[in-house]
C-alpha cells in the first residue's frame, strides 16, 4: 500500500494538542476542533458565540500539580463540568460512565490512601468509573478478545470536562496512579463498577507552571499516516 504525504488540516492539529490518554482522547479532541470549524461557517443571525478558539484552549491548558487547597471551586463552574460529562459521546451511546465528586476530606483522604500518586492538593477530585453492566462489547474484535468500550467512553468523558473546566479557568490533571481494586474497597463500590481514572479539580496556586514537557510536542510527520 502506498502512502500519502500527510497535508496537516484542522482536526490533525488538534490532535497534535492532546494528552497522553489514548486514542479516544485524540478523537475527542479532533471532534471539537472540528465542531468548532463548523461553527464559524455559520451565519451571524443563528447567534452562535465561541469563548475561545478550541485550539487556543487546547494549547493554553496543561496538567496542573500545584493547586491552591484554600480556594474552592465554584459548584455552578463544577456543575458545568459535569454537564459536559452527560453530555459526551460514548459506544452505541451506552453512557457507562459513573461519576463520584469527591470533596470531603474523608473522601479526598480515602482516595488518597488507594493511590500511590498525589492528587497535588486539589480541593475537589472527581473518580470517573464506568459500569461493566451497560459498556459496550465488540464482539467481533479478534485482537483484543472481549473488548469492552469502558476505558474508552471514560477517556472521552475525561477529556470533555478537563477542556469544560479551563475554559472556565479552572485546571485539572488526569491520574491513573492507583489501585482500582482499593479504591473499589474504600469506597464500597459494587464488583461491577470499575475506577477508570480520577480528574483533579481546582484552582492553581501561586507556585503553579506546566511542566517543561508539556512543551515537548512530536511533529504531525511523526504521529500521522495517511493510507
Amino acid at each position: 500500500m502506498t502512502k500519502k504525504n500527510y497535508s496537516p488540516v484542522m482536526s490533525a492539529k488538534a490532535a497534535r494538542r492532546c494528552g497522553l490518554f489514548g486514542i479516544s482522547l485524540l478523537a475527542v479532541v479532533m471532534m471539537s476542533a472540528c465542531n468548532s470549524k463548523s461553527d464559524e461557517s455559520q451565519s451571524d443571525n443563528q447567534q452562535i458565540t465561541t469563548k475561545m478558539d478550541f485550539l487556543e484552549l487546547t494549547r493554553q491548558r496543561y496538567s496542573e500539580r500545584f493547586f491552591d487547597s484554600t480556594k474552592m471551586v465554584e459548584q455552578e463552574k463544577i456543575d458545568r463540568i459535569l454537564e459536559a460529562a452527560r453530555l459526551s459521546p460514548t459506544a452505541a451511546n451506552k453512557q457507562p460512565q459513573r461519576l463520584y465528586v469527591l470533596k470531603s476530606k474523608e473522601a479526598l483522604q480515602k482516595a488518597q490512601s488507594a493511590s500511590f500518586s498525589s492528587l497535588y492538593g486539589a480541593p475537589v477530585v472527581i473518580l470517573l468509573c464506568y459500569d461493566l453492566d451497560s459498556v459496550w462489547h465488540n464482539q467481533h474484535e479478534t485482537l483484543l478478545p472481549d473488548y469492552n468500550s469502558g476505558e474508552q467512553d471514560c477517556g472521552i468523558v475525561a477529556t470533555q470536562m478537563m477542556y469544560a473546566a479551563e475554559e472556565q479557568g479552572v485546571h485539572t490533571i488526569w491520574i491513573r496512579g492507583f489501585d482500582a481494586g482499593a479504591l473499589q474497597r474504600v469506597f464500597e463500590l459494587p464488583a461491577n463498577m470499575i475506577p477508570a481514572m480520577m480528574l483533579s479539580i481546582g484552582y492553581p496556586s501561586a507556585n503553579s507552571a506546566p511542566s517543561p514537557k508539556h512543551f515537548e510536542r512530536k511533529a504531525l510527520e511523526e504521529i500521522v499516516t495517511e493510507l
